[in-house]
């Protein structure tokens, strides 16, 4: 059986350890500084194995990969170099979710010449978004636009943001300031956070959605050359970029993203009663005719044995063990750096994690 190191006891490593404990291939072990976030693990997964050590103190890492066969990150982006570091020179394969666009780019160097697999961006957005993203493409002559958009939000907006708190603050504010990159008119670019804003609707229901930072992946440079426009944008309800801006660019927040994460953490509550919004949209040529395909999912919270977990929990999680589970069965390379964009939609939805996609 297969050890599974979980960095990160927070809600998407509680979701990651659940699904991966409790599927009966893999040994799980989680290392989280708080005591009191693994002590959750104690209360409801007492059999994964709980390791108190911060993972940016070297030695600490390095004993909790001993024996691992991969390390999942559901830890700060920030914290991600030092895990694929230690994981390269363990060699143990490494996984993460991060939407940082530097901290990618250090992943996939960190690749080259590395026995083991580097998959980073394994999440909902990154992640499952660029999977669905290129299953619409294929088999167009020329993608005329390939457009992808994505919303963590509460299923009941009741302040002016319509938002809830719903993942790490700081990833958010993150994807709200630095530049996105994109396709446009054939030539890759990069775009600033929090234009382009758009108005669309899923399901009857009206939403915005606007650039931010890191959701592409590396989608678009591997369609360069293919594809007219590619790009990637976050949905909220009507009204909230506008606000983020004025908090951001005209109240000074721009400056102070830290200040800006504790007046968020204190004054924007959290939910569980939330929904992740995803659509995709592919027009191109086959065969000379210009075609559109779509992907457009309304993904609800919902219980799991017992123990009721949030969409963005279920569909980040899901992600991230799917990959894992593609990678254990051979669906995957087992070496260097492996994109999102290489996992097949078909193999991915057909998972035992992935299929809460479906």
């Amino acid at each position: 059986m297969r050890t599974i190191l979980v960095v990160g006891a927070g809600r998407i490593g509680r979701m990651a350890g659940h699904f991966l404990s409790t599927c009966g291939d893999y040994r799980v072990r989680v290392i989280d500084p708080s005591e009191a976030a693994l002590s959750w693990f104690a209360a409801h997964r007492p059999e994964i194995e709980r390791v108190h050590g911060d993972v940016t103190d070297a030695k600490a890492l390095e004993a909790a990969l001993s024996g691992a066969w991969a390390v999942l990150s559901c830890a700060p982006f920030h914290c991600n170099p030092g895990i694929a570091q230690q994981a390269k020179s363990a060699g143990v394969h490494y996984l993460d979710l991060t939407e940082d666009v530097a901290v990618t780019k250090q992943v996939m160097a960190l690749a080259e010449g590395a026995s083991t697999a580097f998959i980073p961006q394994c999440g909902l957005a990154p992640g499952f978004i660029a999977i669905a993203g290129r299953h619409l493409a294929r088999g167009m002559d020329r993608i005329r636009e390939l457009r992808m958009r994505v919303g963590a939000l509460p299923r009941h907006p009741a302040n002016m943001l319509g938002y809830n708190l719903t993942w790490s603050t700081a990833g958010l504010i993150n994807e709200y300031l630095h530049p996105c990159e994109a396709i446009d008119g054939g030539e890759f670019t990069a775009v600033a956070a929090l234009e382009g804003l758009e108005r669309l609707v899923v399901d009857g229901v009206e939403f915005e959605a606007f650039n931010t930072s890191g959701g592409l992946g590396t989608l678009a440079e591997s369609l360069k050359g293919r594809a007219d426009r590619v790009n990637y944008k976050t949905i909220r309800f009507p009204g909230h970029r506008d606000l983020v801006w004025f908090l951001l660019h005209e109240m000074g927040f721009a400056k102070d993203p830290e200040g800006m994460g504790a007046l968020w953490e204190r004054e924007v509550p959290t939910t569980d009663d939330d929904q992740v919004v995803v659509f995709v949209s592919a027009s191109g040529l086959v065969e000379g005719r210009l075609v559109e395909r779509t992907y457009a999912r309304c993904i609800l919270h919902r219980e799991f044995d017992g123990l009721p977990w949030t969409a963005i929990q279920i569909t980040t999680a899901a992600g991230i063990c799917a990959v894992v589970d593609l990678l254990a069965t051979g669906k995957l390379p087992t070496q260097g750096f492996v994109r999102m964009e290489d996992v097949e939609y078909t193999d991915f939805i057909a998972n035992r994690f992935g299929k809460h996609y479906a």
